[in-house]
């Protein structure tokens, strides 16, 4: 095994991408953050480098390289939950699954492609954000169950406070539970809408309790 200026180069400029990265999945407080994104550049970077060193036949010459897509999967399948009605994590996966991409590039020396990708990235992270705000299209399914005083008016008020914000409803139900009443509905809509109606909920002090 022998030793490279140019190995130091690649793994530096797979630290400098995976760092951009992660600095930005850092500051939004997202579970996969800045040293984990930066890892898992380097790491990409080591295994690409390393593939070509390590073939015994033209066969082996991308294997380990080509084993780092699958391995990237297992990480980023353990970000994405499935709670409630709601999956969240998708994008944090992608992010994970992007970053081993940039490092692989890094480690292949395409530093342009590289710089590009993840100059792109940024691109999508920093500004799309306000563009899905802007537009409404972050959407997402939600399950409620909201307690409160048994009431067939609160219940119609309810039904009613979905479709005010622009929510529907794929279906609904209400059932007494001692002395209150629990209404579930599932709903799908705008995610800020969502978030919206989360805070006129809270914001009623006839509604007991509230899970979504």
């Amino acid at each position: 095994m022998y030793f490279q200026l140019d190995d130091f180069i690649r793994i530096g400029m797979a630290v400098i991408l995976g760092s951009l990265i992660g600095a930005e999945r850092e500051r939004h407080k997202k579970p996969v953050g800045l040293r984990t994104l930066i890892l898992i550049s380097v790491g990409s970077a080591l295994f690409t480098i390393l593939s070509p060193r390590l073939a015994m036949d033209r066969d082996d010459l991308t294997r380990i390289a080509a084993n780092i897509v699958s391995g990237i999967g297992f990480l980023g399948a353990g970000v994405i939950l499935h709670e409630g009605g709601r999956v969240t994590g998708l994008t944090t996966a992608a992010t994970i699954w992007l970053s081993a991409a940039i490092g692989m590039a890094c480690g292949a020396g395409e530093f342009v492609l590289a710089a590009i990708t993840t100059a792109l990235a940024m691109i999508v992270l920093l500004l799309f954000t306000n563009v899905e705000d802007l537009l409404a299209i972050s959407s997402e399914e939600r399950t409620y169950e909201i307690t409160c005083k048994t009431s067939w008016s609160k219940f119609k008020e309810l039904k009613g406070l979905f479709k005010e914000h622009s929510l529907f409803i794929n279906k609904y139900k209400q059932e007494k539970r001692g002395g209150d009443m629990v209404c579930t509905f599932e709903v799908y809509g705008p995610t800020k809408k969502h978030d919206k109606l989360v805070q006129k909920i809270f914001a009623d002090k006839e509604i007991k309790e509230c899970w979504f």
